[in-house]
C-alpha cells in the first residue's frame, strides 16, 4: 500500500487523493475501480473532479478499526492507478 494513503481514527478510515493528467485516465481508473468494488464487496467512498479522484475506505459498520481486507483494497486501488504508466 502507497505511503500516500493516510490513516485516520474517529472514525477509522483510510484516505488517497489520485491525480491524473487527463480525464480519459481517471474515467478508465474509475471503471476499474467500481469493477474492484464488486468483486470484493468493499464500496469505499469515491468523488472526483476533471484531474482528481478521492478516495475514502472506512471501516466496518459497528468496527472502530480497519481490517486487513480494506489495507487490501487500497494496495489494489494503487496497482489500479499505476496500470496507468504502463
Amino acid at each position: 500500500m502507497s505511503d500516500q494513503w493516510q490513516e485516520r481514527n474517529k472514525p477509522a478510515r483510510l484516505e488517497r487523493r489520485y491525480l491524473f493528467d487527463e480525464y480519459s485516465t481517471l474515467r478508465d481508473f474509475l471503471e476499474l475501480a467500481a469493477e474492484l468494488s464488486e468483486r470484493e464487496d468493499l464500496f469505499p467512498d469515491m468523488g472526483f473532479g476533471k484531474d482528481y479522484a478521492n478516495i475514502t475506505i472506512y471501516a466496518d459498520e459497528g468496527s472502530e478499526e480497519l481490517s486487513d481486507a480494506h489495507h487490501h483494497f487500497a494496495q489494489e486501488l494503487d496497482k489500479l492507478f499505476n496500470l496507468k504508466e504502463d
